[in-house]
């Protein structure tokens, strides 16, 4: 009797307890948040059985601590370079790789912008003490900022009142709160700002803007990467990134 309750009650327990849900673990850019945060919402609807986890952060330390074994299963990165090393490292799927999105690279100053800077060349001026921009080691906006800062010819100018920021929503919250004259971030993060920061420039930059994606190549991946992936590629996806100011690469 006591052996039959016990069957029952475990059979009972088993048809009662939630069924555990596939888990997609995605690994992304700062500059991606926000558009990200929503696309895995939206996949969730449409895939009540799913789980999307998101994680955010510089493209370089997002890339060293998937290379340290964090688990991922899908790599987003603002820069080729990171994804770039990705490739050498053997963390992704090489056949996955595609670019995903475009965006660009902007000037901006703190809202009342009380330095008065409407250009690059006003960061030359005496009255500017302090900008803002990304690390160039660990960094993709930063790198797109060197590059252009070079070609314009303002690169050791900028250097000598730099403000290195970890990542651009560090960068866009010095320029936020006032901390420096101006700062340079990419034009989705300046959108999401755009009550305490103003842009005064979009900047050129000799190589584009533009976001590769991958799958991370580890045996236990998530067997709905590739569908949340393609999620991300599809029309329905791409919609969704231009809601947050991205546009097609």
């Amino acid at each position: 009797m006591w052996c039959r309750r016990f069957v029952l009650a475990g059979l009972l327990s088993a048809f009662l307890s939630p069924a555990v849900a596939d888990e997609i673990l995605v690994s992304a850019a700062s500059s991606l948040t926000q558009a990200f945060t929503a696309l895995a919402a939206q996949y969730q609807a449409a895939h009540p059985d799913t789980i999307v986890r998101t994680s955010f952060g510089a493209s370089d330390v997002v890339l060293r601590q998937i290379l340290e074994g964090a688990p991922a299963d899908i790599f987003a990165s603002a820069d080729q370079k990171a994804m770039d090393k990705a490739a050498r490292g053997k963390a992704i799927d090489p056949a996955s790789r595609t670019d995903f999105v475009r965006n660009q690279l902007v000037l901006v100053v703190p809202r009342d912008n009380p330095a008065g800077v409407i250009s690059l060349q006003d960061l030359a001026g005496t009255n500017i003490h302090r900008i803002a921009l990304g690390n160039p080691a660990s960094v993709p906006v930063g790198r797109y900022t060197q590059a252009a800062l070079q070609k314009a010819g303002l690169w050791d100018t900028v250097r000598a009142h730099e403000i290195l920021g970890q990542n651009v929503r560090q960068v866009l919250s010095y320029v936020e709160r006032g901390e420096v004259d101006a700062g340079f971030v990419f034009a989705t993060d300046a959108a999401i700002m755009k009550d305490k920061v103003k842009v005064v420039q979009t900047v050129q930059t000799p190589v584009p803007v533009v976001y590769p994606i991958a799958l991370v190549q580890r045996p236990d991946r998530a067997a709905k990467a590739e569908s949340f992936l393609q999620f991300v590629l599809s029309d329905t996806g791409q919609a969704v990134l231009a809601q947050y100011g991205f546009s097609r690469p």
